[in-house]
């Protein structure tokens, strides 16, 4: 094989840090790319930067890494330790200025490793992302590593994005000095990414003064047409936006009501500013008004008339289920149309401050008129596609899209009419942007302009459907209509007045465009944007330096179906002539060689099962490895929810012909949330790092692996790797993830690995064996100092489920949550199975401790074991009185025992009931404890010996490690070690 330097990555890479200004970047907004556009599941432009850079870069103190990259490197260093320490971070400053008073420091490879790593977790940081010092430096070292790898003069590395989304890492691999070439299937994503690697950095700022410009004329144009439908008020104050609810018929005998949906009554939930809503049946009308309820209190407030999809009449009483609602909306198309406008939210002229009124009879001509001249704009209109999008929703999947269910069957059904008419101005204005007078630029510019401008028709679309709900918290007004990944059924929304000057409006939405444009720093590049299948790249054989790539995630979300929300109302805007390399012209954004599992999929590729998502999966990283070069890298993100999803990924990497090098989980979730307790999520995006697996010919190396070699290797690297990945605050699921690269290492570097007697050990046998060594060295460093396996099997396995489900924030003293009761502790079942497997534990006898339920598994809470424990009355009477002390306890069994009697006969029963194994003495204790029975407790672990037994004080400490901070398990435990002393142990 041929001897290529290691990229940094593949050695080291600092990601605690990384990983802060991930998540710090989700609450960017200003000038951020993330605005431009709805994209789901964006990759954060901190860490793509930083893998981008670590890929790119050779590791100087790998012996094969060329003389020239460690000149320049070190030389750059040194300035930076000289010149701009001002610019560094305090954990990067200590560092340079050690080599700012000696810069011969550089000379040994590891300290200038270390610098390069300190830079490119500095350049992290979204501050410095267009700052010219960074930028100069990182596309300096990024020309010099690749001329010095053997690139040709005057050339870049390219970076292949395959499956390019929202355009992140296009993005980022144009501002740390390579050329992009970006392709995905769907238009919308082609569109995004050509407008960021392409126009940004062809036009800069001419391109968001033109923006602003042709948006201005676009905005003249509708207001003028559309004044009318949106009238201020008398005193000049004018609406933001409108509160409306479908509506239903009553079905209860003789009432026939029109019932408006509302999910809540609140306005503005702002303490002593509160605003609500009362609801008044009026008798005369059969329907239901309301009044505005000012310095509104809880108690005042009733609930709305929907809860859980069934409608209570305010009337009568009668609940209309939710099988009848349904039926009601699909017979008014959804009921967007037909919905009652309930009150007006607007600007006080007075106070400045945003309130909300009832509306008034001008407000409802208003939005009668909207109907009106629909219609005569419908008649009027010419043209191939009709006015407002009459293409079909798809009526499948319905885990991400419930509008067909509810009647809303073509797009144009989720909006009002006054909606309708209002996208349909600006879109026919932004489609013959070549009459605006004012524009006198080239041609070139005016086609990125009139693409720009319609991305920004599809953020005004987002902001104006019958899916934007109010959020009264705080008063804070419209929530666009994709604040989640999914299409759902909304019952009272929001329509944003596009005029308005608050926000949510046409100017906000070009403002928001031109900040990011102007702040974004780009060099000019051959950078391209293209629609392509990833399992038919276009891009010819050994022309990548470095592909980079999230690809779809198994059985996630549709972003196709969702996406044709946007691409109905897109294809009306830009036509063929504009774009003539990209479909514009389909009825719906492109779906059979879309890459997930969907069970429900109809189309001419059959099921989209676990055999099409791995055979396309497989193609597509064959491709990728096609077109990189021999010394080039892969980098694959990836954060499936389930083993099969990340086996699966896995599998068709290995079988395309990759060496997985190393694995890096890079944190945008991670957050001491009580919604998250007791869930096995991974926090983490793991960046996959490998290698084309090519001997010295060019040729696929063709090598069989001994199994026993491999078997032998595999505790060891873990073991090596464990306290590497501990020391950046990486534990529980995400740890398992980050020991795939160094235990796929061993077997990825072989064609097969076979046993003694020829047969063939597959990648599901090997994984297996890889969760066995993870679960072992984690089990060892939980009961450190101790032997794992002296404890029983029920004791082994819950220190590792816990340990699996920690995230590392259970030492955050910041983290003030209150106490909670656990329910549980959850993994995906096959997780589950592998770690007791590894553990050489029995899941299926374990029914006490472990509950299976669907594809899950629960690891029980202490307080649902007590009868287990305790026998079959447990520690409860029913005749029981809770004092008031007790009240925080959370628990239904912690109640006083009201009589001696009982107390002396529970205690008696102690020796009788005592707990078979360590960890059932352990939880006896603890609910000992929760419960006051402190002389019980002191029994059991004195008199019955319980804490002679030194593995009862070590699992004890190594729960309190594990257990979540904020739930009563861990303040039990907690309770008991504080007695330790006092019972003289």
């Amino acid at each position: 094989m041929n001897k290529y330097p290691k990229r940094l990555i593949e050695v080291d890479l600092p990601i605690k840090r990384i990983s802060a200004h991930s998540r710090r970047e989700k609450n960017i907004r200003q000038g951020h790319p993330a605005t431009l556009h709805v994209w789901w599941a964006r990759r954060p432009l901190a860490a793509c930067r930083a893998v981008a850079c670590a890929s790119l870069w050779p590791d100087p103190a790998d012996k094969f890494c060329p003389s020239d990259f460690q000149t320049i490197a070190k030389a750059e260093m040194r300035r930076w330790a000289l010149e701009n320490l001002s610019l560094l971070s305090e954990s990067a400053l200590k560092r340079f200025i050690r080599i700012s008073k000696k810069t011969t420091i550089l000379e040994e490879p590891v300290e200038l490793r270390k610098a390069l790593l300190d830079f490119i977790a500095d350049f992290a940081n979204w501050d410095n992302a267009s700052n010219e010092q960074f930028l100069g430096t990182s596309q300096l070292l990024t020309r010099t590593a690749h001329l010095s790898m053997g690139g040709q003069e005057n050339t870049v590395p390219l970076i292949v994005d395959p499956f390019a989304g929202g355009g992140a890492i296009p993005l980022e691999a144009l501002r740390v000095g390579a050329n992009a070439f970006a392709s995905d299937l769907n238009p919308i994503a082609v569109l995004l990414n050509r407008v960021v690697i392409e126009y940004l950095p062809t036009f800069g700022t001419a391109l968001s003064n033109s923006i602003r410009e042709c948006g201005k004329w676009v905005l003249d144009n509708a207001e003028r047409e559309l004044s009318d439908l949106y009238p201020k008020d008398q005193d000049g104050a004018q609406p933001i936006a409108y509160l409306w609810a479908r509506q239903i018929r009553c079905e209860g005998p003789q009432c026939g009501i029109q019932i408006p949906l509302m999910r809540s009554l609140w306005l503005a939930k702002k303490g002593k500013s509160s605003i609500a809503l009362r609801m008044i049946v009026n008798q005369k009308t059969n329907a239901v008004d309301f009044e505005i309820i000012r310095n509104a209190n809880r108690g005042s407030i009733s609930s709305g008339t929907i809860a859980k999809g069934s409608a209570l009449c305010p009337r009568c009483g009668y609940t209309t289920p939710s099988k009848s609602i349904r039926k009601q909306m699909i017979a008014a198309n959804g009921g967007s149309a037909s919905a009652k406008l309930v009150a007006v939210r607007y600007n006080d002229q007075q106070t400045a401050k945003r309130d909300y009124r009832l509306p008034t009879k001008v407000d409802i001509n208003a939005a009668n008129l909207a109907v009106e001249q629909l219609e005569i704009m419908r008649n009027k209109h010419k043209g191939p596609l009709s006015l407002v999008p009459d293409e079909l929703v798809n009526t499948k999947p319905h885990s991400v899209n419930r509008l067909p269910m509810y009647g809303m069957k073509t797009w144009g059904s989720v909006f009002t009419p006054r909606q309708s008419l209002a996208i349909a101005t600006f879109s026919s204005y932004v489609s013959r942007l070549d009459e605006c007078p004012t524009y006198q630029g080239p041609l070139e510019l005016l086609k990125a302009v009139k693409v720009c401008l319609s991305l920004a028709v599809d953020r005004l679309i987002d902001f104006n459907s019958s899916l934007c709900v109010l959020n009264s918290v705080g008063g804070r007004g419209v929530v666009h209509t994709f604040g989640r990944q999914a299409l759902p059924m909304v019952w009272d929304f929001m329509e944003t007045n596009p005029f308005n000057e608050i926000g949510a409006n046409w100017m906000a939405g070009i403002n928001a465009f031109c900040n990011t444009i102007e702040s974004t720093r780009l060099p000019n590049s051959d950078s391209i944007s293209r629609t392509a299948s990833a399992t038919s790249h276009p891009l010819p054989d050994n022309s990548a330096q470095l592909v980079f790539t999230d690809p779809p995630y198994y059985d996630m979300i549709s972003y196709a179906d969702l996406s044709d929300f946007f691409y109905v109302w897109l294809r009306r805007t830009l036509y063929k002539e504009d774009l003539p390399d990209i479909e514009m012209d389909l009825s719906e954004t492109p779906k059979n060689e879309e890459i997930i599992v969907e069970p429900t999929f109809v189309g001419n590729v059959g099921v989209k099962d676990n055999a099409f998502y791995l055979s396309q999966m497989k193609t597509a990283m064959n491709e990728a490895r096609r077109i990189t070069t021999p010394d080039g890298l892969c980098i694959v993100v990836f954060a499936h929810k389930s083993t099969s999803g990340w086996e699966a990924q896995l599998e068709s990497l290995l079988a395309s012909g990759w060496v997985v090098t190393g694995s890096w989980p890079i944190d945008t979730e991670r957050a001491a949330r009580v919604s998250a307790i007791g869930q096995a999520r991974l926090g983490s995006s793991i960046h996959l790092v490998c290698r084309p697996r090519m001997s010295h010919n060019g040729h696929l190396q063709s090598e069989v692996g001994d199994w026993r070699d491999v078997l032998a290797e595999l505790p060891v690297r873990i073991h090596n790797w464990m306290p590497r990945l501990e020391s950046e605050g990486i534990v529980g699921a995400d740890a398992i993830f980050a020991c795939i690269g160094p235990a796929l290492e061993i077997y990825s570097r072989f064609s097969s690995v076979e046993r003694a007697d020829g047969s063939v050990v597959n990648l599901t046998e090997y994984l297996e064996e890889v969760w066995a060594a993870v679960s072992k060295e984690a089990l060892n460093r939980v009961f450190e100092g101790a032997d794992a396996a002296g404890f029983e099997e029920d004791s082994r396995l819950t220190a590792i489920w816990l340990w699996t489900i920690s995230t590392g924030t259970n030492g955050n003293k910041d983290d003030d949550s209150a106490i909670v009761k656990s329910a549980g502790y959850i993994i995906e079942y096959d997780a589950a199975r592998k770690i007791a497997q590894g553990l050489g534990a029995h899941l299926e006898q374990l029914t006490s401790l472990v509950e299976i339920k669907s594809d899950n598994a629960r690891l029980l809470p202490v307080s649902e074991r007590t009868k287990y424990l305790f026998g079959k009355e447990g520690v409860e009477s029913s005749n029981r009185k809770r004092k008031k002390k007790d009240a925080q306890i959370g628990l239904g069994f912690l109640e006083e025992m009201e009589k001696e009697e009982e107390q002396l006969s529970i205690d008696g029963s102690l020796s009788a009931n005592l707990g078979k194994t360590v960890l059932d003495q352990l939880h006896q204790c603890m609910i000992l404890f929760a419960t006051g029975r402190s002389e019980a407790m002191k029994r059991l672990i004195v008199e019955e010996g319980v804490g002679r037994d030194q593995r009862f004080w070590r699992l004890a400490q190594a729960l309190s490690a594990l257990y979540p901070k904020n739930v009563d398990e861990k303040r039990w435990v907690d309770g008991i070690l504080a007695r330790k002393k006092s019972f003289g142990f």
